[in-house]
């Protein structure tokens, strides 16, 4: 599963979650991927860089994103987000809230990757 999966940029490994679904129901899968592979890492171990290109979100995603951010708390130790305009600010404020976790908020994803390499 590509679009949910660990990977290496300049020696340093990050795991990726790529919202770029055409169904909404493609993303549960990808959020379940997450889950996985995450908490099978040591705590406060995993960099996370979530990339919203394109996808749509209901109540239901929003919630099940929620329950993932609170049980990968323990695991992350940084996570940025790439692609959030307009109304999904809101969307990924309320799940910072939620799961009391921070997110930078990137414009592209060479920002985000360095904002999540530096120590």
């Amino acid at each position: 599963m590509n679009n949910a999966c660990f990977t290496t940029e300049f020696g340093s490994e990050i795991f990726i979650l790529n919202f770029a679904y055409e169904d909404i129901k493609e993303a549960v899968p990808l959020i379940d991927e997450c889950a996985r592979q995450v908490r099978q890492r040591p705590e406060g171990s995993v960099k996370t860089l979530t990339i919203v290109e394109k996808g749509k979100f209901d109540l239901a995603l929003v919630d099940k994103l929620k329950d993932l951010t609170k049980g990968n708390s323990p695991y992350v130790n940084k996570a940025a987000v790439v692609g959030i305009k307009g109304l999904y600010k809101v969307v990924i404020t309320a799940i910072s809230i939620f799961s009391k976790r921070d997110f930078k908020l990137f414009d592209c994803k060479e920002e985000a990757i360095n904002y999540l390499l530096q120590d």
